[in-house]
């Protein structure tokens, strides 16, 4: 089992930055794909951006792509999401995911722990 806590959301102008932090708990998950999603409200969870160990690599979807940027610090358990260039559409609950399995993955039910989310506001 591993258990995640996100960190970090909170309200934001537009054009503004913010950070958030995943800290893993439990058993070691440093050979786990980790991820990022978040949910806005009446829509469907999407992906973020995941890093996975082997490479190690990183993917962001497009959204994400050139304003986000996924790090990992395996001493520490974590991975952190630098948000830079927040605009209102980025208002949603961000989570946390962890995926045991190998391969790439860019679907919620090829994650099997989640964190809690943490909110995150982007006032325009």
């Amino acid at each position: 089992q591993v258990q995640l806590v996100e960190s970090g959301g909170g309200l934001v102008q537009a054009g503004g930055s913010l950070r958030l932090s995943c800290a893993a708990a439990g058993q070691s998950s440093r050979n786990y794909i980790m991820a990022w999603f978040r949910q806005a409200p009446g829509k469907e969870r999407e992906f973020v951006a995941f890093h996975s160990p082997i490479g190690p690599k990183t993917y962001y979807a497009e959204s994400a792509k050139g304003r986000f940027t996924i790090s990992r610090d395996y001493a520490k358990s974590t991975i952190a999401l630098q948000m830079n260039g927040l605009n209102s559409e980025d208002t949603a609950v961000y989570y946390c995911a962890a995926n045991p399995g190998g391969g790439y993955s860019y679907t919620p039910s090829q994650y099997a722990y989640w964190g809690q989310g943490t909110q995150v506001t982007v006032s325009s």
